[in-house]
């Protein structure tokens, strides 16, 4: 199937021109020209949106290691133009986790029509720090373990595309050196220094796990691993850009210090898409108030929001088109080390596409070439 008369999205803006579809893959883009085929009447198209780190939404979560309710988080995604996502695990027993992993891996093999792909698992926990917990149970936090870890890995048939760490525990550094050939290293939840954030990098970390939360701000005298971080060119960054977790002026502030390496998330929880209420997240209690989830203590806990609407956030933070819709597409699929197969319009990849209205709100989302 060939779509012409569009504005094409590519790293330098949009484009207009046409692209042709066949076998749920792009095969030709072509800009100038009007074409044959559907026309799209000069509307925006964007890639499908990727969210590398995501708990849960729809009343389901990644770690209750129920395949429907997976299935169910895949419809949903699909539906609000996120075409592809990285279920990500919360700290809890092994066992526990096993049984999440083997779902992933039943819907990675088998996934639904009109469903985002799941691609991955991003495994955040249990190797975390206690001071920097966020919303981490601290039952079940443990010093990194490439045993375990590797263990995990294989039950899934090596679907961990993101393993986070604090790289000032005991045993981080060796951890991070070894597991970096098996998957992207992130530090995160953590209590780390400067020196031990550049310790973990220099081991092999390249990912940053939701940028200012869950570890030291940055400061004049004692920078932390923010500024280590920023000063790595390999490095990216992840960012909850929900208007709750960070304020707008720091939400500029990061894409200037990672320039074209802030890659955007939800961290949504089942709260995500429900009306305002209890749940859980990780076995804790939530509660659900407006768009903001908290923990009884206070503390923020995840998102209520989608991948979609944090772009569209960031947009009105004063994001650059460019840069949000990149942070939303291709930056997250490089990070997680899926640009072979997801996050441009280009021949080859998957045909996950959403074209948008003027404003970039979506008017319609495909997968694999075929309308949600």
């Amino acid at each position: 199937m060939r779509y012409c008369n569009a504005r094409i999205f590519t790293e330098k803006g949009f484009v207009f021109g046409s692209f042709e579809v066949r076998d749920g893959r792009f095969v030709s883009v072509t800009p100038g020209g009007h074409g044959g085929g559907v026309d799209l009447q000069g509307a925006k198209v964007i890639p499908g949106l990727v969210d590398v780190h995501t708990h849960g939404n729809s009343g389901c979560d990644f770690s209750d290691g129920d395949e429907a309710g997976l299935r169910k988080m895949a419809a949903y995604e699909g539906s609000v133009g996120v075409t592809s996502f990285l279920p990500t695990s919360m700290t809890l027993p092994y066992e526990v986790l096993e049984t999440a992993f083997s779902t992933a891996r039943a819907v990675a093999d088998s996934p639904d029509k009109g469903s985002a792909r799941v691609l991955g698992i991003d495994m955040e926990g249990p190797f975390c720090s206690l001071a920097k917990k966020g919303a981490q149970n601290p039952a079940y936090l443990k010093d990194p373990d490439l045993q375990a870890f590797r263990k995990l890995n294989e039950s899934c048939g090596g679907l961990v595309k993101i393993v986070v760490v604090a790289p000032e525990l005991p045993g981080a550094e060796a951890f991070i050196r070894q597991a970096a050939q098996d998957c992207v290293v992130s530090i995160a939840h953590t209590d780390a220094n400067y020196d031990q954030a550049k310790s973990g990098i220099q081991a092999g970390a390249s990912h940053l796990t939701h940028l200012y939360n869950a570890m030291n701000s940055l400061h004049h005298r004692d920078p932390g691993p923010i500024a280590a971080c920023a000063e790595e060119e390999n490095v990216m960054a992840e960012l909850i850009c929900d208007g709750i977790h960070i304020h707008p002026a720091a939400v500029r502030a990061a894409f200037k210090l990672f320039p074209g390496r802030i890659c955007l998330i939800s961290d949504s929880m089942r709260a995500c898409g429900m009306p305002e209420g209890e749940s859980d997240l990780g076995g804790q209690k939530v509660f659900l108030k407006g768009r903001k989830a908290t923990l009884a203590d206070g503390t923020i806990a995840g998102s209520a929001t989608n991948l979609y609407d944090c772009m569209l956030s960031a947009l009105s933070f004063g994001i650059g088109e460019t840069e949000a819709i990149l942070a939303a597409t291709r930056n997250p699929a490089r990070s997680a080390g899926l640009e072979d197969q997801v996050g441009a319009i280009h021949p080859g990849l998957y045909a996950d596409f959403v074209v948008c209205n003027e404003d970039l709100t979506a008017k319609a989302v495909y997968i694999g070439g075929e309308k949600v």
